[in-house]
Formats: C-alpha cells, structure tokens, sequence
C-alpha cells in the first residue's frame, strides 16, 4: 500500500518512507491511499490477543516491512506493559465502560503508539545503518511516552519541545528524569501551540530536515494513528455483540489525532454507532462540533493539561475526507486557516459526532462523581470524556492517563492522592532540561549541535 499527504503535492511513498519523513514534504499529513474493507477480518480477529491483533491489522497497511519482522517489533512494544491484557476493557454499570490504556511504561495512552514507532525508528536504523534525529512537541504526555519508546537506542536523538511550566510535575519528570545521553527535553516558554508552530516550521525547512534524517513523533506520523485504530477494534471485539452496533466511543482529545484513528476505523467497515469528543476548557473541537466553524482562540492553563491546545493538528486528515479527498481544497482550507484562524465547515455530520466540555470545576466533581458512584478513580482528562453521556447508547470511555501522574487534582476531588512506583522513582532524580526560546532557528541551532550523525 503506498502513502499520500493531504496536500497532494508530494509524491506517493511506503508505509516506512510515511514514518521515516512523519511531515509530508509539502507541509501536509500522510494518509493510504484508500482506507480498505476490514469487515471480512472480523471474526477472524475476534479471539486474538492484544498483540496479535495489533499485528494482523498492521499487516494490510505495512505491506513493505516482513511479516515476521513487523510481529517481532510488536510484541516488542507490548512487553513492558503492565496489564496482561494490555488495554482491559473494564465496565462500570450496564451501558458504561472505561477501556483503560494507561497501563503501557508511561501511563499514558500515548504509548501504545509511541513504543511501536520507536521500535519502528530502530528497526529502521539497524537496517539502513543510518541515524535518525526524533523532534516532537508535547503538552504533557506524547513527550514522556516518545522518550521512552526511543531511551539509549543506538543511532537516535530525540527532541521534546514542551510549554515551560504548562504540563505537570511528573509529566516533565518523565521527560526530563531519564539520565539518558540521546534524550533532549526542550523546556520553552509559551503554549503548546507554539511548540507545535515551531516543529512544523522545523520540518518545513526541507533542506535542514533533509541533512539531519529528522522524523516526527506527534501524531503527525501516520504510525500513531494506525497504532491506536488497534485499540478501539480490541475494545469493539470485546462488546458483547448486541452492543457493538449501538457503541459510542468518548474520547478526551485536544488534537483530534485520538478520535480520528476510532472515526478512520469506522470508515474500514467497523460499525461504530458514533464518537462523542470531550474538551477541557480549551474547547475549540467542541465549538467546532457545536457550530460547524472551527476556530483557533487563546490557549488557558487547566487542570488537564495535555488538553490544552487550540491547533489541532490531526484536524487535517479529517478535513481530507469530509471534502472527498479534494487535496486542492485542503491546500485552500489550510490556507484559509493560517491566515483567518478560521473556517466554516458546511454539512457536519452531527450523527456520528457530539461533543462536550468540561470546566476545571466540572472536572474535580466529575472525578468525586466518578469515585462516589462506581468506588472507581479517574484522572482529568479522563473525567472530561464522564461530562453528559449518551443515555440512549452503550458508551466506552477512554480512561487516558493513570490518576496518579496528576496526585494534586485527585487530593482536593476525593481527598486521595494516587501514587504509582514508576512515578515515585522519579521524584529522588535530577531535572535534567534545556530552556530555549519558542524560535526555530534556536532549535535548529540545538539539534545541529546536540544531534546523532546520520
């Protein structure tokens, strides 16, 4: 299968070419070239585990990587985490169920993707014996879980551009904490946002991104979303079949790259009934769902931090599809946003999609709610998503992040502060982080001085 970027004007490229670049050269997102038909599969796949799953639905995308090779890499990327289930799937009453993906080494959900694109980079590197520098822009734990998908990896480097101050103790702990020599915690001042500019800008400077082997890791790369399509068909699998078709997958996001990888699966032929998108305060995807116009407003702190964005960078991918795969009216689009900071998109598919946000008060009594009623604790981001279900659908909840990376939030809804060993280890460590200013010929400068030789 090969790859094409929203944009349209770069040419067609392997699933590793897709990895390796992450950012189309023309500025755009790489997609397949068409999304296929997985129904047939279903039955087959119903039984499997985690990480066979996983496997037999990488195989129709990454059709250039050996089979036997693309099974060892992902039973590779599994093996630390800490549930044998991998994603449990676990219910709370008759109609409400919290798929929890917080088990993986970061307790986050962004290491089901980001431990598999890591052991992608190094396969990738062992097989061309080339360097590879890593960039990403993190609002809390896409930072954490990248790092730790690509720790000592021979041939590799790795830059996390993070707000300054805007993500949580332990997030930047995570980050900053490892001791390893190919990591590089990049601390600026400003939003997320503005991290998010820079790493876009950074790749947008093809010569340099050329000369240094640069990839991305945010959900720009087409591996993560690929990757986390794998857990809303595990949890669908797991339904019993009266509820499959009547299933509403809620889903905290603050650059869309999450539902989007649940919404492309419902495209593959998985009858999902719909997709409810639950914000922070930051709440721009849920204006845009409410409204039809997306439109790029003022980043504020909140007590879920890693929701705190207002460009949504996997918004492309959606518009590409909701256009017919009109690249040229993408390139419009996008053009229309950079310059407006905004764009009115007629027809919204309000079946299929509804949205939430939630206060930072909503979410400290949305957690005391949670606690009260199921004796079940929930993190921040996770208590957005628990804000007005769907009484009429059977409602899977996407439990984000462990309870214990955000200890102060969780000591003033329930009055317990939850911990975890993995966290607690960090805390005896040294911060070990580079302050750098929101500017990218700064970074540049940095990656050129600090970079593994390609």
């Amino acid at each position: 299968m090969k790859y094409l970027s929203t944009r349209g004007q770069t040419d067609s490229v392997s699933f590793s070419e897709a990895v390796a670049l992450g950012l189309a050269p023309d500025g755009g997102l790489f997609l397949p070239e068409h999304l296929p038909d997985v129904s047939p599969r279903l039955r087959a796949w119903q039984n499997l585990s985690y990480a066979e799953l996983c496997t037999e639905f990488l195989k129709v995308f990454a059709t250039d990587i050996p089979e036997d090779v693309l099974g060892r890499l992902v039973r590779r990327s599994y093996a630390a985490f800490t549930h044998p289930e991998i994603a449990p799937l676990r219910q709370l009453d008759e109609r409400t169920y919290v798929l929890e993906l917080f088990h993986g080494p970061t307790l986050a959900f962004k290491d089901f993707a980001l431990q598999l694109l890591g052991n992608l980079y190094g396969w990738q590197c062992e097989r061309t014996g080339q360097g590879i520098n890593v960039l990403g822009a993190t609002s809390g734990d896409t930072g954490a879980a990248a790092i730790h998908g690509l720790l000592g990896k021979p041939r590799t480097a790795i830059f996390i551009l993070y707000p300054d101050g805007r993500v949580s103790p332990l997030q930047e702990r995570q980050m900053a904490c490892t001791g390893a020599a190919n990591v590089h915690a990049l601390a600026i001042d400003g939003s997320f946002d503005d991290a998010q500019r820079v790493l876009k800008e950074v790749f947008g400077d093809r010569a340099f991104a050329a000369q240094h082997h640069l990839s991305a890791v945010n959900s720009i790369n087409l591996a993560r979303v690929l990757a986390q399509c794998v857990y809303y068909l595990y949890a669908w699998l797991r339904l019993p079949e009266a509820q499959r078709a009547n299933v509403e997958f809620v889903v905290p996001t603050g650059n869309f790259g999450n539902v989007l990888a649940g919404w492309m699966l419902g495209r593959m032929g998985v009858a999902i009934r719909g997709f409810k998108v639950a914000t922070n305060r930051n709440d721009i995807l849920h204006r845009f769902f409410t409204t039809g116009e997306y439109r790029v407003g003022d980043v504020h702190p909140s007590l879920a931090p890693s929701m705190d964005i207002q460009v949504a960078s996997n918004f492309e991918r959606f518009l590409y599809y909701v256009v017919g795969e009109d690249a040229a009216r993408v390139r419009q689009i996008m053009a229309q946003l950079k310059v407006d900071g905004g764009y009115r998109l007629a027809n919204l598919d309000r079946d299929t999609f509804s949205s939430s946000c939630a206060t930072d008060a909503d979410i400290v009594r949305l957690i005391r709610e949670v606690h009260q009623r199921y004796d079940y604790v929930i993190d921040p981001h996770t208590a957005c998503a628990f804000q007005s279900l769907n009484p009429e659908r059977t409602s899977i909840v996407l439990s984000t992040a462990h309870p214990a990376k955000f200890p102060d939030v969780l000591r003033s809804a329930i009055g317990l502060g939850p911990v975890h060993p993995s966290l607690e280890a960090l805390k005896s460590r040294p911060v070990v982080k580079q302050r750098i200013a929101a500017d990218t010929a700064a970074v540049e400068a940095y990656i050129t001085q600090h970079g593994t030789p390609v």
